[in-house]
């Protein structure tokens, strides 16, 4: 008898809004049964007319329970009326009408078939966790229907969606059903001092159980933590039967997680985010909860979507707290401040992930047109595509190659695809084993987790699959792992063909020589000078650990690295035979001609470079001549400052004459000499001084003052001399230098005059610059040339000053002039005649 679900008497409303309208947005909290009912009650509408209803679910393991549940309600095994296809497995047949597709496999029979032959609807479950590859189904499926098939019907569920945004985007109706959901008591348990969250957790699970009958569910961001917390559990409590839920485990092992525990017994399930929704958990009375997830977050360094561990959202926080809801009162653990404040909802993985995958499936269908909800951001956009480029599956029009149609059709990143497409027949089985290593976590445990010698996976995975869990030499792999990533290369190797699995230890390059075609950018050679250093074909450094395996290597190509400002750390790498660049990637050779400046020698010198991108493979110098120099010794001159050049006190004075003059009288249009200016615009005013010239040295001072006064026309010339002169003439007849620039923040500041008080006997008013718009700074000196005055009021001088100062000095200086009219006294600059 099939069971009554929330969402039973919504299902005809949905029937009949598909029938009037080819798309849907539904809205149904977990446990209303959204993700089996629905696409059985569309199996007779008249508008499907026979055909096969696809249903996109995110995950294995949901996909796999929720073919299992249906068809089970219809009496059959799966891969009758229901069937599931997943990665590397697929159980469909000659009858099956509901194929339950994880979003990889949705893309795929799109890109396949746009006109999707024989599919009458698909159904979009757990819209809201807004994976990249859903995100990309929907906008396909959106536009095979506005163009191909307007009779397709699409149909957009979630437990938690913002549903009129949705409605919206899709121009659909919109239909909520009620989930079926009994109270729970939300508490937040403090941490103990020095307590690690996986510490909390253990204690907090024997706490639930203490305090709630029935099972408990305890969500943990991934694998590692479930197994550490698993022993921690089994040490406290060998009773209690512990299972855990992740998507690595076999499918016998997921549905001991998804059956009943026996009678009388109860059991914890310790999970990832895969129990937040879709998969049905019988029996759990309280959840106990981390507040974290693993997430796929784009690291530039591997060139890879790392699972990072997030916190989640608060959405997906009351989705796990639901699951304690489902069968009675229940209570949610919370192992975070219950003043923490979470973000409201998952952030769209489109926006934060690598997009080379999507850019090669956007080419592969010849559009990027397409009606996103959110589109992808355009510099991550451009980024795929440069790296689609350099690995063959674009030409230079950002077009699809042949080659980036068969990586499109493998299913692999782009990175892997590129290097499974293009390794010979007798590398296709060992780059089946690479395809799932470098895809997995590695299976290394203990100190041997630490070896950043990528060659230990492949032989650790081929020491167990020659001698079974023997052979993985235990505390030194984990043969759970090793289990899991021979299934998946086996799933590889049928895909490329590749009959038997290899075994034994590779050649010592053939693993490098492999994934260079993966990571051609991660290239690297060794510093000669620093041996644990490594310069990258991307042009960035890299450095191995104090205690690298691989310290020693001339060549690697790096699978793994942790980004830092200057010298990456290279978490994971393998040798690599430079004689394969030559042979298989003779496209990215380039001859470069060098010039660049030594500065221990003080001379411009040049190379032939020879270079696998930015990479410099090989080196020979060659002469250079003058002209060649100059552009290295631009770059010494502006490396060094402007202050470095010989700059004469002539020279010093004229740009500070010039820059005076620039600013009193703007209208002159003189140029700008200041050392900013001068470094900016170094080509125009020395670089024909530069002639010839291979050496700083060789610069002449006067030919600083010469390339100083070029830059000034004969008009500039004339008004330089008329208004900024580099000397005046005072009363006594004497020519004295003016001195620009005394204040270094205001290069219009007024010249200063310093003069002996004598000379300017006779004078009324202050001389003035600059057309007679700037005063002097006068700077009178006493007879032995001691400051007496500044001023720029002579005048006022005269009348208020020079009486005390003749008083106090006439004394001192007896031998010189002391006139009591200054105004009318002849100005002098020699003492008073002898007898006078």
């Amino acid at each position: 008898m099939t069971p009554a679900f929330p969402i039973t008497s919504l299902l005809p409303d949905i029937v009949a809004s598909l029938a009037e309208r080819p798309r849907l947005v539904l809205e149904a909290p977990p446990g209303a049964g959204k993700t089996t009912q629905v696409p059985l009650a569309l199996l007779d509408a008249p508008w499907l007319a026979g055909q096969r209803i696809v249903m996109l679910e995110p995950r294995r393991i949901a996909a796999r329970a929720a073919a299992g549940f249906m068809s089970r309600q219809l009496g059959e095994e799966v891969g009758g009326t229901v069937g599931y296809r997943i990665r590397f497995e697929s159980r469909v047949g000659p009858r099956t009408r509901i194929e339950v597709v994880t979003e990889g496999i949705l893309g795929r029979m799109i890109q396949d078939d746009p006109s999707l032959e024989g599919v009458g609807a698909i159904v979009f479950d757990e819209f809201h966790e807004r994976h990249l590859a859903g995100d990309l189904g929907a906008a396909l499926a959106l536009d095979v229907q506005a163009s191909l098939r307007p009779e397709l019907r699409l149909v957009v569920m979630s437990a938690t969606l913002d549903g009129e945004r949705i409605a919206q985007w899709l121009d659909a109706p919109r239909l909520t059903s009620p989930g079926r959901s009994f109270p729970v008591h939300i508490v937040h348990p403090p941490a103990r001092a020095q307590e690690t969250v996986e510490q909390h957790l253990a204690r907090t699970v024997q706490l639930a159980l203490r305090e709630n009958e029935g099972d408990v569910l305890a969500f943990l961001p991934g694998r590692r933590e479930i197994e550490r917390v698993r022993g921690m559990l089994e040490r406290m409590d060998g009773a209690t039967e512990v299972v855990a839920l992740h998507g690595e485990l076999s499918l016998a092992e997921q549905q001991l997680a998804l059956t009943p525990a026996d009678p009388g017994s109860r059991r914890v399930v310790l999970a990832t985010n895969v129990a937040e929704s879709s998969v049905t958990l019988p029996g759990i009375r309280a959840v106990v909860d981390s507040g974290q997830a693993r997430e796929p977050r784009f690291d530039p360094a591997s060139g890879f979507s790392r699972l990072d561990t997030v916190v989640i959202s608060q959405a997906s926080a009351d989705q796990r707290a639901g699951r304690a809801g489902r069968v009675a009162e229940g209570r949610a653990y919370r192992l975070w401040a219950q003043s923490r404040r979470l973000e409201p909802s998952r952030t769209a993985e489109i926006e934060q992930a690598e997009l080379s995958g999507l850019a090669l499936e956007l080419a592969g269908w010849g559009s990027e047109s397409l009606p996103w909800l959110d589109a992808p951001p355009a510099g991550a956009m451009s980024q795929a595509r440069d790296l689609l480029r350099r690995l063959g599956a674009l030409d230079d029009a950002s077009a699809i190659t042949t080659l980036g149609r068969e990586m499109l059709a493998l299913g692999a990143t782009p990175r892997l695809g590129a290097a499974a497409m293009r390794a010979r027949s007798d590398q296709r089985a060992l780059v089946a084993d690479l395809l799932a290593l470098t895809e997995a976590r590695s299976p290394l445990r203990g100190e041997a987790s630490r070896n950043d010698d990528f060659r230990q996976r492949v032989h650790a995975l081929h020491l167990w699959r020659d001698g079974g869990t023997r052979g993985a030499r235990i505390g030194a792999a984990d043969a759970g792992a090793l289990a899991a990533i021979d299934k998946a290369a086996a799933g590889w190797r049928r895909r490329i063909e590749a009959r038997t699995p290899p075994s034994g230890v590779p050649n010592a390059h053939a693993v490098g020589d492999l994934l260079a075609h993966a990571f051609p950018d991660r290239v690297a050679k060794r510093d000669d000078a620093q041996p644990s250093r490594y310069q990258l074909a991307n042009g960035r450094g890299a450095r191995l650990h104090e205690n690298s395996a691989l310290l020693g290597e001339p060549w690697l190509v790096i699978i793994d690295l942790r980004l830092d400002a200057r010298d990456s750390l290279i978490y994971a790498a393998a040798p690599l035979d430079p004689d394969v660049l030559e042979r298989e990637h003779a496209e990215r050779f380039t001859h470069w001609r060098v010039l660049r400046w030594d500065d221990a020698r003080q001379i411009a010198e040049a190379f032939e470079e020879r270079r696998f991108d930015a990479l410099v493979v090989s080196r020979k110098p060659v002469p250079v001549s003058g002209d060649d120099a100059m552009p290295a010794l631009l770059a010494a001159i502006r490396s060094r400052g402007i202050g470095g050049l010989p700059w004469t006190e002539n020279a010093r004075r004229l740009r500070t004459r010039i820059g005076a003059l620039r600013t009193w009288r703007p209208e002159l249009g003189l140029p700008d000499v200041g050392d900013e200016a001068l470094s900016r615009t170094l080509e125009a005013w020395l670089g024909p001084f530069l002639a010839g010239k291979r050496r700083l040295e060789a610069i002449q001072p006067a030919e600083l003052s010469d390339a100083i006064a070029a830059m000034l026309d004969y008009d500039q010339r004339r008004a330089l001399d008329a208004h900024a002169p580099e000397e005046m003439v005072v009363p006594s007849g004497m020519a004295r230098r003016l001195e620009y620039g005394a204040r270094d923040d205001d290069p219009g500041a007024p010249p200063v005059l310093a003069v002996k008080l004598q000379e300017l006997f006779g004078l009324a008013d202050t001389p003035r610059v600059g057309d007679g718009r700037v005063p002097v700074m006068l700077h009178l000196l006493s007879p032995a040339g001691r400051p007496i005055q500044v001023t720029q009021d002579l005048s006022g001088f005269w009348n208020r000053t020079y009486p005390e100062v003749k008083k106090e000095l006439k004394g001192r200086y007896p031998k010189h002039p002391w006139p009591d009219d200054p105004w009318t006294a002849t100005a002098t600059h020699r003492a008073k005649p002898r007898g006078t």
